[in-house]
């Protein structure tokens, strides 16, 4: 049994291209995260000397920064998922559920 507002929207060229945009751009910063992570777990398994550098004459060792990388890294890319979501992807879900409320 199917709902015809659904079929309708499924029907909807504007949804096929919020589908195909949205996971081209979910996969490729997947892709990005999942290099910067493994990048940095690889680094610490097969480089630990490089990473062990101290920074200048202080304690602090070239991995934290680097780590923290990481972390920020983590957050920009969100921010950046979060920002293209609030505007381009609402902005075609928007048009699709008027679309479908014709």
């Amino acid at each position: 049994m199917s709902d015809p507002v659904v079929d309708k929207i499924q029907a909807n060229p504007k949804y096929q291209e919020l589908r195909s945009k949205r996971t081209k751009f979910g996969v490729v910063l997947t892709i990005l995260m999942l290099v910067v992570y493994y990048g940095y777990v690889a680094l610490i398994a097969f480089n630990k000397p490089f990473l062990a550098q101290p920074i200048g004459s202080g304690v602090t060792t070239l991995g934290i920064p680097i780590g923290m990388g990481v972390i920020v890294f983590t957050i920009l890319i969100t921010a950046f998922y979060v920002n293209r979501a609030n505007s381009e992807f609402d902005t075609l879900t928007a048009e699709i559920l008027k679309d479908a409320s014709k």
